[in-house]
Order: C-alpha cells, then structure tokens, then sequence
C-alpha cells in the first residue's frame, strides 16, 4: 500500500513564499517534508521568500526558492525542472497563485482580463499539466481558488470567473492521473485576512465579509484564517488521498454549492 504521509516527501509551492503558501510551506516542514521548494513571483517577494526558507532549514527540511513569472506555460516547465534539479521529483505539488480583480464587468478591459486569465486559469493549468509530468506516483495535486465559485454576486467576473476553470481541469486531471495514484484537489478558501485581500475591498464590503460567514463571530478577524486553512491542505496531500476531482469551499459557512 502506498505511503500517504508527510514524512521525507518533497514539495513544491507555487506562491509559497508568504501568507498561505509560506504557512503551508512551514507546516509541512513541520510535517516531516524532506524537501520544500518555494515558488515567488518577482522581485518584490524575494526576500519573503529568503525567510521563509530559513524558516524551512531550521524545522530540519531542505529548502531553495525558485522566481518564475508563471503565467508562462515555459516558465512553469522551467519552475518543475529547477525544483526536480535543486530538491529531486516532487510528491506533493501545491498552486496559491492567484489575483483579485474587483470591478463590475462594464469596466474591465481587454488588458484586464487577459491578466486575470493569465494568472488565475492559464498558470493553474500548466502548473497541473507540469506536476502531472514530474510528479512521483502517489503524488498530491492541490489549487487554491476561491469560495466565489458558489456565490451568485457581482463584481468578481474576471476573477471567479478565473478561477472557474480550475474545478474542470481538477476533475480531467484527476481522471487522467488516477492510474498512478495521484489524487488532485482543489480548495476554495472564504475571504481570507491578508495583505491581498483589503485593496479590493471598500470599507462597507469588509465590513460585510467579516459578518458573512456563520462561524464570522468564532473567528479571530471575522473572515477566513489561513491558520484554518492549513489542516485541509495538509489532510488533502496525505491520509485524505482519496479525495480527488474535488472542489472544496473552506470558508465557516460563507459560502456552499
């Protein structure tokens, strides 16, 4: 039977190195990984990065961090040949990338939406066609999308719509790759307390987010925690392998389907 657990696997993430991804990258160094690779977008994110794989090092796992504009099918290809170069074959493949984009659809331009394709569907599915490519048998495939995807609102076109497609390329990968025991999910986490998530929002619409979900008043901020967050990532790429082709909305009853 194959082995599910944390223990001596390597990982990579995409968007690893601060908020969620950083959080899910330490606790599973914390887990046990072997080896974490940690995936940042610009310049901006380096020295986050930096830290976080100090951070790595002294929970006893092996760590690099790799800059990749991944909204390049070339630049993922490059990504998984650097991480299989600098840490080995992954087990565990995990995608936080994304990019919020809050504005009614009579305003976004053609430059707009090209960008949220680019970084939300485009990335996320040559990030799932490479990890198929390189990942080990067993293997766990897992994207970050969005709680949007059951919501009935406005604004969020480009973005949930985005995101949208991650739940058909989850379900063709995880048919795809069943026959080597890879299981691929997806997780849609409620409006999470980040950096990211404010400067697309007024005043009123935080406001009203805080108070959204039916677990809002049992949560410290009122929104989603990436402290919440983690266990589900980390259950889905180990003893919860038998989840695959699955979209799951980790959000205190902000949202359902």
């Amino acid at each position: 039977m194959a082995d599910h657990s944390i223990q001596g696997k390597v990982v990579l993430i995409a968007g690893g190195a601060k908020n969620l991804g950083g959080l899910i990258a330490r606790d599973l160094a914390a887990q046990g990984a072997a080896a974490v690779a940690v995936h940042y977008n610009s310049n901006s994110s380096k020295a986050e990065a930096d830290k976080t794989v100090a951070a790595l090092q002294e929970l006893g796992a092996k760590a690099v961090a790799l800059q990749a504009d991944l909204t390049r099918a070339g630049a993922v290809e490059k990504l998984f040949a650097d991480a299989v170069a600098a840490v080995g074959k992954p087990d565990i493949a995990i995608n936080t990338v994304g990019k919020v984009l809050k504005k009614p659809m009579v305003e976004i331009s053609e430059a707009e939406y090209d960008e949220m394709m680019a970084v939300n569907a485009k990335s996320a599915f040559f990030f799932i066609k490479e990890a198929g490519r390189h990942l080990n048998d067993n293997g766990k495939i897992c994207t970050i999308v969005t709680s949007l995807l059951g919501a009935f609102t406005p604004f969020y076109a480009a973005y949930a719509g985005g995101k949208a497609p991650v739940e058909h390329f989850t379900r063709a990968a995880a048919k795809e790759l069943g026959e080597r025991g890879i299981s691929v999910t997806a997780v849609g986490p409620g409006p999470m307390d980040t950096p990211f998530f404010y400067p697309a929002e007024g005043q009123d619409a935080v406001n009203y987010h805080k108070t959204a979900a039916a677990l809002s008043p049992f949560s410290k901020t009122g929104l989603t925690d990436i402290e919440d967050v983690v266990p589900f990532i980390r259950h889905l790429v180990s003893d919860g392998w038998w989840i695959t082709g699955q979209t799951l909305l980790i959000n205190g009853g902000y949202t359902t389907k």
